[in-house]
């Protein structure tokens, strides 16, 4: 599972020039999956975010998770996170777990994070061609894979 987590002072997506969702203060994440993810994946990242300390304290110092901070959390999925680009100019995207496989990953991601951070998760809809859009706070932008813990 990789994920690309960005500070938000407001973010949203758009379905068919409808506003699905909307936050204020908080993380805008992009979720993507593979074959290989499991549960324990699922619950590693979910905890990894709910406790990641990217907002700042009373002295400007990003000591404070989004949870501490009362933030709201908007979840878009994105196969794209696992584009090969090494060979050709075509990204490939066959690492990317198909539908029948990430669907119930990202639903089920979402109901760890809710049951982890204690309030609705926003979520865009999975395979929907969405625009989104965000005003990244900072800016702090983190990438994290289940795969590789740095």
């Amino acid at each position: 599972m990789r994920v690309i987590i960005q500070r938000v002072s407001q973010a949203s997506v758009e379905i068919n020039n409808i506003i699905k969702s909307k936050i204020d203060n908080g993380l805008l994440i992009l979720a993507g999956f593979e074959e290989t993810d499991n549960e324990e994946d699922i619950i590693w990242m979910a905890n990894k975010i709910s406790l990641l300390r990217v907002f700042n304290d009373k002295n400007k110092i990003m000591n404070l998770s989004v949870s501490e901070v009362g933030g709201d959390i908007l979840v878009i999925s994105q196969f794209t996170l696992y584009a090969k680009t090494k060979k050709g100019n075509r990204p490939s995207y066959i690492k990317s777990a198909p539908p029948d496989i990430a669907i119930p990953l990202y639903d089920n991601f979402i109901s760890v994070l809710k049951n982890i951070i204690g309030k609705e998760i926003k979520t865009g809809e999975f395979g929907a061609m969405m625009n989104v859009s965000l005003i990244n706070s900072g800016p702090v932008t983190i990438f994290i894979d289940t795969k590789n813990k740095e």
